[in-house]
């Protein structure tokens, strides 16, 4: 029988990046992650990687695996629902029946993630002014995906990120997988009178495809979310999120929130 003071350890959070051979994106994510435990400081916080970075997310699961039965929440530093989060989390957590698992939602679209990027957009020098000029206008650049409802997801989020910036227009464009590029989209706004664009770069870290898309502004160009606070905020729900699920927790159902 356990001592009325003794309590089952929260399921520890992992924190999946999708990998880079940027040397600057792991680090990264590893001060967003020190972010996260610094809001939630008796949470176990550990690191994975889609592909290309050490630790992989299967190797991640097989070092909790070894600790005895435990419980983890993926958690996705993606930003919709593509082939990582609808295919690769599952398979890697299936492969880990030592650990119950669930699955949590990609960071976007969410309130958070438009504080996060329109602070970058300020930082890199935005204006109310230009929030108010009728020449400007921003292009949301991501990754890209050829998933429907990732493209959807990245669509609402620009919608949330041109509201929060008081009705300007903006655009998503990808890096690769989808249309339209960041040079079309570009082009798409000058055609509309709209000469003045900024960048807002949606990435956790700094890669090749944030450095690509960041050379295409014609005007300010913002850096990647990186640390910021509200994304650390924003893991956290989405672990919080995932953990309040219905479904029960176990290998083979995954619940997602």
């Amino acid at each position: 029988m356990k001592d009325r003071g003794t309590r089952t350890p929260a399921p520890t959070l992992i924190a999946v990046g999708h990998g880079s051979r940027d040397p600057r994106a792991r680090a990264a994510l590893a001060l967003l992650l020190d972010r996260v435990r610094e809001l939630r400081p008796a949470l176990d916080v550990r690191l994975a990687h889609v592909e290309l970075n050490a630790p992989l997310l299967g190797d991640t699961l097989a070092t909790l695996g070894e600790t005895g039965d435990r419980e983890a929440v993926l958690v996705p530093l993606l930003f919709g629902r593509g082939y990582h989060v609808k295919h690769d989390l599952p398979a890697a957590a299936g492969a880990a029946p030592a650990v119950r698992t669930r699955i949590a939602a990609p960071l976007g679209p969410h309130p958070l993630l438009v504080e996060a990027l329109a602070d970058r957009l300020a930082e890199a020098g935005w204006t109310p002014a230009d929030s108010a000029s009728r020449a400007t206008a921003v292009v949301l650049a991501s990754a890209g995906s050829r998933d429907p409802e990732s493209l959807a997801g990245m669509r609402r989020t620009a919608a949330l990120l041109g509201e929060r910036l008081g009705g300007v227009p903006v655009v998503p464009a990808y890096a690769s997988a989808a249309t339209p590029t960041v040079q079309d989209a570009v082009r798409l706004l000058a055609a509309r009178g709209r000469h003045r664009v900024a960048v807002a770069s949606c990435f956790t870290a700094p890669g090749l495809f944030a450095a690509r898309t960041a050379a295409e502004a014609p005007w300010i160009a913002a850096a990647p979310l990186g640390a910021h606070p509200a994304l650390a905020r924003l893991v956290l729900h989405r672990y919080d999120r995932a953990l309040a699920a219905l479904l029960p927790a176990c290998p083979r159902e995954l619940a997602s929130a």
